[in-house]
């Protein structure tokens, strides 16, 4: 049998929120896609909490409130402008976001497909530490969504921040085929020795941990960061705080299925990162050990799910 070979391009951001600004957000989101299209990409990969920023703050009503008004809703007009510039500049888009579900929020990631449809939605599993203040949690079916099969990309899925040091998670995500992997990132400060935080926060650390899932998956990893510029630290008052307190490149970054770098971003700047994927690595990697196929032994070890979603009103039964 002769092989074949089939390539993706795809598109990477690493670019500056629209802090707090729900109209700006969409308006940029929409210009990146568009920049991503004319570079020939079928696939746009945004961070987490692109729109309307990462959050990294302890109890703060005032900015609680902004920051919810400024969250996206599924559904929305807002939403629908997005899928709108997909459809019309013939791209899929891998978009992370706070969603909006009534006065709640959560972190949520959505793949629209070159056609403009809403292919997955799903929500963090759970918030991280100081997120906890304003971010609710999934259900099994919120967070658990398939992967999705995108015409003229591949299976395509996602996981947000520090999903990705969740075992359980990562092999449910990447049992299902998963050939290209969104892992999304909030901004990350650079590593500095004696510093308060952790290195497995840091830009560097978290690069790390998406290496490793391409590793332990044998796909294709876009690690998605974002710029934190002063004017950003000041709006969200996180100045000098072990997370977001200083800051940040990005440094977004296009994994191979064996975890080397193939691609990464070259400046400071706010930069698309653009990459061809060729997919017959994915089969080369695989051949030597596949977690979920060959090299897996399902009689001693295997993964419970349930991802039934828990509705907070569930009917147990109709009165007679």
């Amino acid at each position: 049998m002769t092989g074949t070979t089939r390539t993706v391009r795809v598109a990477v951001s690493q670019h500056e929120p629209a802090w707090l600004n729900l109209g700006e957000a969409v308006e940029k989101t929409c210009a990146i896609i568009k920049e991503a299209s004319e570079e020939g990409a079928k696939l746009v990969a945004f961070p987490e909490l692109w729109i309307p920023v990462a959050w990294s703050r302890p109890v703060d009503f005032d900015l609680g409130i902004k920051y919810v008004q400024n969250s996206l809703g599924v559904g929305s007009s807002e939403f629908a402008v997005i899928q709108a510039a997909a459809a019309e500049h013939e791209i899929a888009v891998s978009l992370g976001f706070s969603e909006r579900d009534g006065e709640s929020v959560y972190i949520s990631q959505a793949m629209i497909s070159a056609a403009g449809a809403l292919t997955t939605k799903r929500r963090k599993m759970k918030p991280t530490h100081m997120e906890r203040t304003i971010f609710g949690d999934a259900t099994g079916g919120e967070c658990l969504a398939p992967i999705a099969d995108i015409p003229e990309v591949g299976k395509a899925g996602n996981l947000s921040c520090w999903e990705h040091i969740q075992p359980l998670l990562k092999f449910y995500t990447f049992s299902q085929g998963e050939q290209i992997h969104v892992a999304a990132w909030p901004p990350l400060d650079p590593f500095m020795e004696g510093s308060p935080g952790f290195y497995s926060m840091s830009d560097e650390g978290c690069l790390t941990s998406s290496r490793m899932y391409a590793i332990e998956s044998q796909a294709f990893v876009l690690h998605c960061g974002c710029l934190l510029t002063k004017p950003g630290l000041e709006l969200m008052g996180t100045a000098g705080s072990p997370l977001m307190g200083t800051t940040a490149v990005g440094r977004s970054a296009v994994i191979g299925p064996d975890g080397r770098i193939l691609a990464t971003t070259k400046t400071s700047n706010e930069e698309l990162l653009v990459a061809e994927l060729d997919l017959s690595l994915i089969t080369k990697a695989k051949t030597f050990a596949d977690a979920a196929g060959h090299y897996s032994r399902p009689d001693m070890l295997w993964l419970g799910a349930d991802p039934s979603l828990r509705p907070v009103v569930r009917t147990v039964g109709e009165r007679s």
